[in-house]
């Protein structure tokens, strides 16, 4: 008896339910399940639906990523306003520190 015999008598019944389970979904459906017109323009509605959704998330995304880029170049300014005022602190601070110096030394004499 060869060796492969007890191991397609133990897959045989499953074989034949799996192919029993598969072959309807390779046969064309009877016209009594045929989709009907409601159900097809349901479906054409929701794939119009889809594509406007698509359409309107395109055109968040183009005014999203116009938001940030506005938003990179403000804060770029503010930075670049922020290192002249931190400039003109250390200037006002060094001559505030000289107006003292000369004070003190007209004071002391």
């Amino acid at each position: 008896m060869p060796a492969w015999l007890p191991l397609l008598k133990t897959t045989l019944p499953y074989v034949t339910q799996i192919v029993a389970t598969a072959i309807p979904a390779f046969t064309s459906k009877p016209d009594a399940s045929k989709a009907d017109p409601v159900v097809t323009r349901q479906i054409e509605e929701l794939q119009t639906a889809a594509t406007r959704n698509a359409e309107s998330i395109h055109t968040l995304a183009e005014n999203f990523e116009q938001t940030v880029l506005g938003i990179d170049d403000a804060a770029a300014r503010l930075q670049q306003e922020v290192n002249r005022l931190q400039k003109l602190v250390m200037l006002s601070s060094a001559a505030s520190l000289v107006a003292v110096v000369v004070a003190v030394i007209a004071l002391v004499r």
